[in-house]
């Protein structure tokens, strides 16, 4: 009986194990999980409603939702794609919801649903829980032991492991030095705090450099999050990280360019000209939020549409497109927490997922050097990822 290992039941581990199920009936498929229960990530992720992928609708290009490991993505998405994502949960009694952002929820909005769908498919599965594995060693081609205990195939997919994997020492495999990503900024300007629950649509830069990321931005009371903020801190993982998440951070309010911008003022001073700039809002901007970038843009509070000048409307323009605040810090996004790094994807066949150097081992999931931004970017890298492996090792 052909035995293999799967180390760690997270969503890349318990999908590769439900498939290796499905397509090796009569094979031992052996479930690691060092932690007390499978799928503790998936069962917190986008809420507790498990974002479980994306319908890439307004995505140009992939390297938009993976800063890291795009092209190997686009590869491996025309194996096991968001569509067949879709397909395979709903087969199991899950049926799915698209919402307007493009992202996919399960119908009942509880992510306990994809749980017991992913455990129902692994009927037969042997799961060990509460069970590090301390060491894989590859004592001959094709001859894998973990701790000791021999297997045809072993999978890794242990997660983002922001400590390094120990249990891989001794294979020579490159490893990238892994460091959080997604996660919301700490911006310590107390006029901006007090607008805490404000959200606007908004562009989020740092300044000199080419990272810049758009949507909906949320004011907190330690400072900024939303889908704009982490898709930036995704993109600008590495950067941040070596800044010491320090920063300065560029805002651009309306995420218009300045020539657009300046219609928008202009507009607002043909219909309001006897009114006081500070209370009346352009378009889109909540009115707490206008009085705070009325007054940072250093124009007298009681001044009208009228008088405003070319020199305040200059004022205003800048504030809007190019706020300035300085990032001090970096808080977890919840449970949610990512990082970039891992297997350097130079170590295995872009195919199959299976080491290069040793043959049987394989890595599917976020231990593999990918990783996206949110909005079930990261599900769907684990789903075919492991998609990849369980088919490989099927086949072979």
């Amino acid at each position: 009986m052909k035995k293999i290992a799967v180390i760690g039941a997270g969503a890349a581990g318990c999908f590769c194990a439900a498939e290796l199920r499905r397509r090796l009936p009569e094979a031992a498929v052996d479930v690691f999980e060092a932690g007390p229960k499978p799928l503790a990530k998936v069962a917190v992720t986008g809420g507790g409603r498990c974002n479980l992928t994306n319908s890439f609708e307004g995505i140009r290009s992939l390297a938009e939702a993976y800063p890291r490991g795009e092209r190997l993505m686009k590869r491996l998405l025309k194996g096991f794609s968001q569509e067949d994502t879709w397909r395979w949960f709903e087969s199991t009694g899950v049926p799915l919801v698209l919402q307007e952002d493009h992202c996919v929820f399960p119908q009942s909005q509880d992510a306990m649903d994809i749980v017991h769908a992913l455990l129902r498919k692994m009927e037969g599965v042997n799961l060990f829980l509460r069970t590090p594995v301390h060491g894989i060693k590859a004592d001959l081609p094709g001859h894998l032991h973990v701790d000791g205990v021999p297997y045809e195939a072993v999978v890794v997919t242990t997660g983002g492991a922001p400590k390094g994997l120990p249990m891989l020492d001794g294979l020579a495999l490159e490893w990238v030095p892994t460091v959080p990503s997604l996660f919301t900024f700490t911006v310590r300007d107390e006029g901006l705090r007090s607008l805490m629950g404000l959200v606007v649509d908004a562009s989020v830069s740092i300044p000199g450099t080419s990272f810049k990321a758009d949507g909906p931005l949320l004011i907190t009371d330690w400072g900024l999050s939303g889908p704009a903020v982490l898709k930036l801190s995704a993109y600008a993982a590495r950067h941040l990280n070596e800044a010491g998440y320090r920063a300065p951070l560029s805002v651009n309010w309306l995420a218009l360019n300045e020539a657009d911008t300046r219609d928008v003022l202009r507009d607002s001073a043909a219909g309001n000209p006897r009114k006081q700039v500070s209370n009346t809002p352009p378009a889109g901007l909540q009115a707490r939020l206008w009085s705070h970038l009325v007054q940072r843009s250093g124009i007298r509070p009681d001044i009208r549409w009228a008088e405003l000048g070319t020199k305040g409307l200059n004022k205003l323009v800048g504030v809007l497109t190019q706020d300035s605040y300085a990032i001090e810090g970096k808080t977890k996004f919840r449970e949610e927490f990512v990082t970039c790094g891992g297997v350097a994807l130079s170590n295995v066949d872009p195919s199959t997922l299976e080491s290069k150097k040793h043959p049987g081992l394989y890595f599917a999931g976020e231990v593999l050097d990918i990783d996206a931004i949110t909005g079930g970017f990261n599900l769907q890298a684990a789903w075919t990822t492991a998609f990849t492996v369980a088919q490989s090792i099927a086949e072979k």
